[in-house]
């Protein structure tokens, strides 16, 4: 049904070219014995334009216009700018480049930059109904870097409410479907980015990540993502500047090119931002090549010793994007994660809480709010209130224990290797998976439990495309996790990556 509904036209003419098929060898027997042969051909004819006129009304009636049963909606980018003003700021590029003059490498290029980022003339809603008319009064620092290069900034991409959970829908802008297939999630929450990349609506995009949600909705999708190192990329800037240290902006591209270059200009010191790395990020010396994959060190991780429920079908699919790193020289062997990982989760909990609590209470005075916001983001916040110092406090010095475990680890292997998701995309009407291999989910975000790693320990990881699945269209990523602060490594690697695996990385959604 689900099916049906995404591409109406294309059942309907599975239905009815047959029909017509046999009107048309009808008519001619007809004709053949001197009588009138069209009246079957006519009458499937009408039938057909009936049809499409009632889904053409089902549609509008749904608040969607009528064209959408021809061409699909992927609601990727929301609180687009008017097309005069978008068409002025391109003539003016237009003009700088007639007179030798650049700002550049995104020099006219478009960008909606994620709605957890503030642009001006933009409302930040987060895809909250009770954000709906936040303006902000400044650029983020990201905006900010990404237009002083050029780019100009036509809306927002879509993403979940409050960017709680890794699927793209909410009360304000409604859901994002997966560029693949359109009855199933993007991902999240960087989903409304992921989809406009993979349909070609941007040449480049931004996201953040704080639970896989750069490189979640970039495996679903078959992009590129990167969560680059904490701090590389300031973040706000905000309200606080050193306990909320988890999320990151990050980006996204269709190739490991235009995602070095989209980093490198999104990176760099900002005093407002005491944590954020001084280093500056040189992707100038990355070589596009499978050099880099000879003798490059491969832990595999799977699904932790069964610690990770996974559905059938995904670890095969990364062990073949393993397989063309290893037949490129790369030396891929199972490894331990060597710690306790239900002590990780519980971790996770806390710091989680922690830090979303606050940013819904800080929701919670507005008119309103309580009955509008997601469950989710009130289960968040009822939770926190549980929370004391010494938990926050213990939970931060087990996270300091899994860094300081994972340096050892990275003694033996060069990069960490993890499914990006735990599930293939799912029907886009859910809002989260409950079940997984017959284990019960015990909250919303369980079943993106292979992303909280990199996230903990602060560490550069990235989404490569690793294949699809067996009988649908639904593409999977694989996760790289680097070393502390090796961005430009793990770059270097995916690079090498895309050199092997080139012609099947062009693939594109029907």
């Amino acid at each position: 049904m689900a099916d049906f509904i995404a591409h109406p036209l294309k059942h309907m003419l599975t239905q009815l070219l047959p029909m017509l098929q046999d009107a048309s060898s009808v008519s001619v027997n007809y004709s053949s014995q001197g009588e009138l042969g069209t009246v079957p051909t006519l009458i499937a004819l009408a039938f057909l334009v009936l049809m499409i006129a009632a889904v053409w009304k089902v549609f509008t009636k749904a608040g969607q216009p009528g064209w959408a049963l021809f061409i699909p909606i992927y609601n990727a980018i929301v609180n687009r700018a008017p097309a005069d003003t978008l068409l002025q700021q391109a003539r003016q590029c237009d003009e700088e480049l007639a007179r030798g003059q650049t700002r550049g490498w995104l020099h006219g290029i478009p960008q909606a930059i994620k709605d957890t980022g503030h642009a001006l003339g933009f409302p930040s809603t987060m895809g909250s109904r009770v954000l709906e008319k936040q303006l902000p009064r400044a650029d983020s620092i990201m905006t900010a870097r990404m237009k002083a290069a050029g780019a100009i900034v036509i809306g927002k991409t879509n993403m979940p409410e409050l960017g709680l959970g890794s699927h793209t829908f909410n009360t304000l802008f409604g859901a994002t479907p997966n560029a693949w297939d359109t009855s199933v999630s993007a991902g999240g929450s960087s989903g409304g980015a992921a989809v406009a990349l993979a349909q070609r609506m941007l040449p480049v995009a931004d996201g953040s990540d704080f639970m896989g949600s750069l490189r979640n909705p970039a495996g679903w999708n078959h992009i590129f993502g990167m969560r680059p190192s904490q701090g590389r990329v300031p973040y706000g800037p905000g309200a606080d500047v050193w306990v909320d240290q988890l999320g990151t902006e990050g980006p996204m591209a269709r190739s490991v090119r235009d995602l070095a270059r989209l980093l490198a200009t999104q990176s760099g010191h900002d005093p407002r931002q005491p944590l954020s790395i001084r280093d500056t990020l040189d992707v100038s010396d990355i070589r596009y090549t499978p050099d880099a994959l000879k003798g490059l060190r491969v832990g595999w991780l799977g699904d932790l010793e069964g610690h990770l429920a996974m559905e059938d079908g995904i670890l095969p699919v990364c062990e073949d994007a393993l397989r063309a790193m290893q037949n490129a020289g790369a030396v891929v062997e199972s490894t331990k994660l060597g710690h306790d990982t239900q002590a990780l989760w519980e971790t996770w909990l806390v710091w989680r809480r922690a830090l979303v609590g606050p940013k819904v209470a800080a929701l919670l005075p507005l008119p309103g709010a309580a009955e509008l916001l997601k469950p989710e983001a009130m289960w968040e916040y009822e939770n926190s209130l549980k929370l004391s110092y010494m938990d926050f406090q213990r939970a931060s010095q087990r996270r300091t224990s899994f860094y300081h475990h994972l340096l050892k680890v990275f003694e033996k292997v060069d990069v960490l290797a993890l499914p990006v998701a735990q599930v293939w995309p799912f029907p886009i009407k859910e809002r989260w998976p409950q079940q997984i291999a017959e284990r019960t989910m015990d909250t919303y975000h369980r079943w993106m439990e292979c992303t909280i790693y990199a996230t903990l320990a602060s560490l550069p990881a990235i989404s490569l495309p690793a294949g699809f699945h067996p009988q649908k269209p639904w593409p999977m990523g694989i996760q790289l996790i680097g070393k502390p602060q090796g961005d430009v490594e793990l770059l270097q690697v995916a690079a090498s990556y895309e050199a092997v695996r080139s012609d099947w990385l062009q693939r594109r959604p029907g």
